[in-house]
């Protein structure tokens, strides 16, 4: 009973830290519209937090070892509620660029603190089920978050201290936890290269999923406030977009156990280009055609990043599924990284409709190069089980790695 009360608690500072951590980037977008930023300074904010998530993905594990889980969980939730309590002491783009860097490192290594303590304490018994919940509560408290968009007025002290509060108080279950701090988790190494030649697919699959997602995350703000989305519809753009992602995750998970997982990411890829190109032809023109189309948005584009990873899995062995996992983590951020600026800087140029012929075009690249490795190399003939991927540390393939599966 203990062991499942301490998940509680990790549960609860995870719901708390994506309340805090997921409504920051919306906002900051909805401030900097306000305050005079330009869409390439609200991209680079956007830019930075990924850099800060990179940053915190290397450095958590070294710090855990130093000083332990809960000290290392108090840090990096510090850089949080520091960096949302000082955006309005200077409205300045440029020194809020450092800010969401720490944003990022917040994010980062609290997850790799909370994923690591699942790590070492799960047992197979109950992992399906903490698993479960964790999913559940991940994508739940992320939808919640870009709703909270609706009362957090831009630009505004009081919302970024609300922020703040809330990412305070993500210390508390973990700070109360009865439960013993497990072993310190050895740092996954990090091998692009390797990781490249083992799978070019997979990883050419997790660069476009960190292209497409970091632009609807960090931009996808200034594009609804430019079809004339109001702050309130602005949350609800973002969250049905994460909600069409999750749904998506069963008929995605079926089709990539059954069928040439490069044919399912090749026909979500084609979805994906179909969807993009009818939001940018015909998403401004009315409440219910928006919706809708992000809607199919998020069903097409979020399970990309499984799909790429289980891919990717299957030309590996189980010692070398945790690195590999890291790694195409790696190459996610750096996609996560170009995009915002990139599609902040088109829209700039050409209107809110560039950013998405900008991930049509991420898409169109990946089916050729899909269907050119499907001509190279035939179809791994041992296949690990679809399992979604949360993007949230390098750690997390040591958490949804089982022994059944290895």
């Amino acid at each position: 009973m203990r062991l499942i009360l301490s998940f509680a608690a990790l549960l609860i500072s995870i719901a708390l830290l994506q309340l805090s951590s997921g409504a920051i980037g919306p906002l900051d977008a909805l401030s900097g519209l306000k305050t005079g930023f330009s869409r390439v300074q609200i991209g680079l904010l956007g830019s930075a937090h990924f850099v800060g998530f990179f940053i915190g993905c290397w450095w958590a594990p070294r710090l855990i070892g130093a000083v332990g889980h809960s000290k290392t969980f108090a840090v990096f939730a510090s850089m949080g509620a520091i960096g949302a309590l000082a955006h309005p002491l200077w409205i300045d783009a440029y020194f809020w660029l450092a800010l969401r860097v720490l944003s990022g490192m917040c994010v980062a290594g609290c997850y790799t603190v909370i994923e690591a303590w699942f790590s070492a304490k799960l047992t197979n018994e109950i992992r399906g089920r903490v698993m479960s919940a964790y999913r559940v509560v991940d994508i739940g408290a992320s939808s919640l978050a870009q709703m909270m968009i609706g009362f957090l007025a831009p630009a505004s002290y009081v919302s970024y201290n609300i922020i703040a509060i809330i990412g305070c108080l993500c210390l508390w279950p973990l700070m109360l936890s009865k439960s013993q701090a497990p072993p310190v988790p050895t740092a996954p190494r990090l091998h692009p290269i390797r990781t490249a030649l083992t799978s070019p697919l997979g990883v050419a699959g997790v660069i476009v999923a960190g292209l497409t997602a970091s632009s609807f995350r960090m931009v996808g703000p200034i594009y609804a406030t430019d079809v004339g989305l109001s702050p309130a519809e602005v949350g609800s753009f973002l969250a049905i977009i994460l909600i069409g992602g999750a749904l998506a995750q069963f008929p995605a998970g079926y089709l990539a156990d059954k069928y040439d997982r490069r044919r399912v990411l090749i026909g979500l890829s084609i979805a994906s280009i179909l969807v993009c190109t009818a939001i940018a032809m015909f998403g401004g023109q009315g409440r219910t055609q928006i919706f809708a189309l992000a809607f199919a948005f998020g069903f097409t584009t979020y399970p990309i990043f499984s799909i790429s990873a289980a891919h990717a899995n299957d030309f590996t062995t189980p010692a070398e599924r945790v690195e590999l996992n890291a790694s195409l983590m790696f190459f996610y951020a750096i996609g996560a990284v170009l995009s915002p600026l990139v599609a902040s800087a088109l829209i700039q140029v050409y209107g809110p409709n560039a950013m998405f012929t900008f991930i049509t075009v991420a898409h169109i690249g990946l089916v050729i190069f899909g269907l050119s490795r499907m001509r190279v190399r035939s179809s791994s003939t041992k296949r690990t089980k679809y399992r979604y991927m949360p993007r949230t540390s390098f750690t997390i393939g040591k958490l949804i790695r089982r022994k059944n599966l290895d």
